[in-house]
Parts: structure tokens; sequence; C-alpha cells
């Protein structure tokens, strides 16, 4: 794991009762960074290679088939984990439980 990636995992276990999250976990042809099986949600952490043009287009095709296969994606940047973890873990939380007026 990435350093940013690392602190994301801490706060994952550390945060998050009631909710189990995996890393690196296999879904077809793709390893997702972080799930939670039950919440059908993927965490993805980016790094600076995925502003390039091509990156780009290949994260938006793995998560077009994470979305077909029924999971919700939500993507931070290692600036983001890394400089405002508590505004991602808010984020996550906010996507575990989703409020009815954003459906």
């Amino acid at each position: 794991m990435t350093p940013s990636e690392k602190s994301l995992w801490k706060a994952l276990r550390d945060n998050f009762q009631g909710f189990r999250f995996r890393r690196q976990h296999v879904i077809g042809d793709y390893i997702a960074d972080f799930i939670c099986l039950p919440a059908r949600l993927v965490i993805e952490v980016d790094g600076e290679y995925h502003s390039t043009p091509q990156q780009r287009m290949l994260d938006e095709t793995r998560t077009a088939y994470l979305k077909e296969k029924g999971y919700r994606v939500i993507r931070f940047t290692n600036d983001e984990v890394d400089f405002q973890i508590k505004e991602v873990v808010l984020k996550i939380k906010e996507s575990l439980n989703p409020s009815p007026m954003r459906e």
C-alpha cells in the first residue's frame, strides 16, 4: 500500500464501527483499493498518475464496470487523504448512510 492508502486504512479501521472494510479486493479484472461489501461501496485512492488523460479514461472504464456490477465508487486523491482525512472520513460515512434527499 502507498502511504496515503495506509493512512486511509487506519482511518477505516478506527472510525467505522458496524462497517467492515477489506483492502485490495478483486472484482473481475480489477483490484479495489478498499471495499465495504455489505454497502457495495468501493473506495479508490488515486495518485498523481491518475490525472493523465489516458489513466482518466482507464479509471472511467473501471468505474463503469464496477457500477455495472452494482458497486458505488468514490475516489479520493492522495492529497485529500494526506491533508484532509477528516473530510474524507465524513464523505465515506455519508456514502455509507446516504440521505433520502440525495437519492
